[in-house]
């Protein structure tokens, strides 16, 4: 889970010569079953969308009409994006040539690597989230500090990657390739990194509670605040004081609320895709037993479930931002001229919309 373990049944015990866990030479090693199979097509199909869908987020954000969001909310989007494509070209591969191989043929430095990628990867899609949350507090409960938000945004991303990069740092120390002679099996674990099962168990619930216990919390505490500021502003107005609108210190535009709205959906989409998987894994790290009493399928569905959020961001992020689908239709669109046999001065006198032009998203986000 958090830890990462192998995707299919680990190499568990952490001393083999203990009467506390039986030793590596009565193991059995996995194998490529049907359920792993399935596993390994779901996450190749997850794969292929959410790999087109966030570049297409990135370049539109990047150099498309998406850059013309406001300054403090392009970094968040580009942010979001980039850790979405980690997601995707780290735990994606990795998860699905590692189900495939099942045993670890890479070597011992790449094990390290690739399980540091991994958990920084999830780190990192999970704490922008947060970032993201903040954002929006400050901006519906203090419109009029607008000026400082690009300033704060930048020092709150750089805290959310630093800290990713710090709590992944550990599987660079606790991974290792384990080779079992009695069986000629080698797999990346934690296989004598811990002393006790317990510390284990502590290490998988500290990563259990930063990557999704505390994120859910702030973006809990963010939006119901939110949620009672707005139901607040609506019972002054009831109460006969919509003058506070009328001066314009204390309205709520509506790119703000579309863009509230999107936020919302993102985070409920992480909390939605991300909270079986979860589950799972803390009934696992208190009764490992637990592995033979579920189905095989049902550990690599919720997995495959989890890895669906990655793909949810770029079609939430698309269906609220009329620049995201108007930089779609007009790359299809350019895609089909250039397969239609037209001649090369005719492709030549193709523009886009002058620099000057207003963009369809571009009142509903530029405000905020």
């Amino acid at each position: 889970m958090s830890a990462l373990a192998p995707p299919t049944i680990p190499l568990v015990q952490p001393h083999p010569n203990t009467s506390q866990y039986p030793p590596l030479s009565d193991w059995d090693p996995p194998s490529f079953t049907r359920a792993a199979q399935f596993r390994v097509g779901a996450t190749l199909v997850l794969f292929l969308f959410a790999a087109c869908s966030n570049l297409a987020l990135l370049a539109s954000v990047w150099c498309g009409r998406g850059r013309r969001l406001a300054s403090h909310l392009r970094p968040l989007m580009l942010s979001l994006a980039s850790a979405d494509l980690m997601m995707t070209f780290v735990v994606m591969p990795l998860d699905a040539v590692w189900n495939v191989t099942v045993q670890w043929y890479g070597g011992d430095v790449l094990c390290k690597l690739l399980c540091f990628l991994k958990l920084f990867a999830m780190h990192a899609s999970a704490f922008i989230l947060v970032v993201i949350s903040l954002d929006r507090q400050h901006a519906i409960l203090h419109p009029l500090d607008a000026l400082c938000a690009h300033r704060r945004n930048r020092r709150m991303l750089l805290l959310a990657w630093g800290l990713s990069l710090l709590l992944a740092s550990p599987q660079l120390f606790i991974f290792q390739a384990v080779r079992v002679e009695a069986v000629d099996f080698t797999q990346c674990a934690t296989h004598g990194s811990f002393s006790r099962r317990w510390q284990e168990t502590l290490y998988n619930m500290f990563h259990f509670t930063s990557l999704y216990v505390i994120p859910l919390l702030v973006m809990s505490c963010c939006y119901s605040r939110i949620l009672l500021h707005i139901h607040q502003q609506h019972l002054r107005d009831k109460a006969g004081e919509s003058y506070l609108r009328r001066s314009g210190t204390d309205i709520i535009p509506k790119a703000r609320i579309k863009t509230l709205k999107m936020t919302v959906v993102i985070v409920l989409s992480f909390v939605v895709c991300w909270t079986p998987y979860y589950l799972l894994g803390i009934w696992y790290w208190f009764q490992p037993e637990m592995l033979h009493v579920t189905p095989e399928y049902v550990h690599h569905a919720l997995f495959v479930f989890g890895n669906l959020n990655t793909c949810c961001d770029p079609i939430i992020y698309g269906f609220y931002t009329p620049s995201f689908r108007a930089d779609l239709a007009a790359c299809c669109h350019r895609t089909s001229c250039d397969a239609s046999p037209r001649s090369l001065d005719q492709l030549s006198t193709r523009q886009g919309p002058p620099s000057g032009e207003s963009d369809p998203g571009t009142n509903n986000q530029g405000g905020d």
